[in-house]
Order: C-alpha cells, then sequence, then structure tokens
C-alpha cells in the first residue's frame, strides 16, 4: 500500500497528491515523494531539480511560468509554511482543456501537493503573512527557453483571491497571450 494516493483534478494529468501521515508522541512523518509510488499509480515523475522559495507579504503572487521546447518541466509542489492558491493553466496544444486553470488551496501541514504535468504555467499568492513552498521539477531549469504569462491576462481570467501585489519585474514583465497562440508541446 502506497503512502501517496492521487486524486485527480479538473484538468488531464493534475492531480492533488494526499501524503499519508504516521503520526505518535514525537510527531508525524510523511513521505513527500516517491518515484516508484507515482509511477505505480500512473503518474510517472523523476526528479532532476529541487527548489525552495520564501515568500512574504499577503496577496503576494509568484508566475506564471513555463518552459518551452526540448524542456518541459512537470512540477510537484509542497507547502511547507503558510497558505497559497496554488494555480496550474494548461497550455498543451490540442488539450480539450486548453487555456483553463485549477487551483487549489495548499497549507502548511494538510498532507497534499499538488502534481502538475509538462506543458501547464504555474504560479500561486500567498493567503497568509508568509509562505514557503517546496518545488521538485521533471527537468533542468532552462534559461534559454523560459516563458511566463500575465497573471491579469483576461484570456485567462484567473479569478485570485486577493489583490495581486508584490509582483517581481520580470513577472509584471511577462505578456498577455497573443491572439494566435496555440501551445506548447511538451
Amino acid at each position: 500500500m502506497s503512502d501517496l494516493h492521487l486524486h485527480p483534478l479538473a484538468l488531464d494529468g493534475l492531480f492533488s497528491v494526499e501524503h499519508k501521515a504516521h503520526g505518535d508522541a514525537r510527531g508525524r512523518f510523511a513521505r513527500l515523494f516517491c518515484e516508484g509510488s507515482l509511477g505505480a499509480l500512473g503518474a510517472p515523475f523523476h526528479v532532476r531539480q529541487i527548489n525552495h522559495s520564501h515568500t512574504v507579504g499577503e496577496g503576494s503572487v509568484r508566475g506564471l511560468h513555463y518552459q518551452l521546447g526540448a524542456q518541459p518541466e512537470a512540477k510537484l509542489i509542497t507547502c511547507l509554511r503558510g497558505d497559497v492558491w496554488d494555480v496550474a493553466v494548461d497550455l498543451r496544444a490540442g488539450s480539450p482543456t486548453f487555456l483553463h486553470w485549477h487551483a487549489e488551496h495548499l497549507r502548511a501541514g494538510d498532507g497534499r501537493s499538488l502534481l502538475i504535468p509538462a506543458g501547464f504555467a504555474h504560479g500561486f499568492q500567498v493567503l497568509s503573512a508568509e509562505a514557503e513552498l517546496l518545488y521538485l521539477h521533471s527537468a533542468d531549469y532552462a534559461p534559454g527557453v523560459e516563458a511566463g504569462l500575465s497573471v491579469h491576462d483576461p484570456r485567462l481570467a484567473i479569478r485570485w483571491p486577493l489583490a495581486v501585489k508584490n509582483l517581481s519585474a520580470r513577472d509584471a514583465g511577462h505578456p498577455w497571450l497573443d491572439p494566435h497562440f496555440t501551445g506548447v508541446h511538451p
């Protein structure tokens, strides 16, 4: 029996991952990742890179980021401290949910992660004074193929729960989608 359980979400390939916690008088233990278990559950994921972010300021947003071409990346996102509203946008060419988005409220200690497939953009908004996220990536960061979308793009119409604040200069400069954008090919 696996300590990880996948719950399919509204967009194909997007999953909430539940971590079974084992507790005793000392506290608790939970497996956050197991390549074998995810593969056996039909969501293979190989880790190439692990990142950690610390974001301060309720309403702060990071994103929406993705990689193009030969370096598309899947992500497994876990909230370690605070609360975030984690957003995934389907950018896969030909997908029946192309340009649809889905968000999950992730909280530290809630026993859940968000598994985002390659071909999606990702971003999040901090719902607490600060938040820390652990990101597992299936591909190396490749600055030559990084891309981003505007968090305010009317074509996406993302309903952020709070006013968007504290965008980095890079994130604030992401363009709206070109009307001829046909997607990415993961």
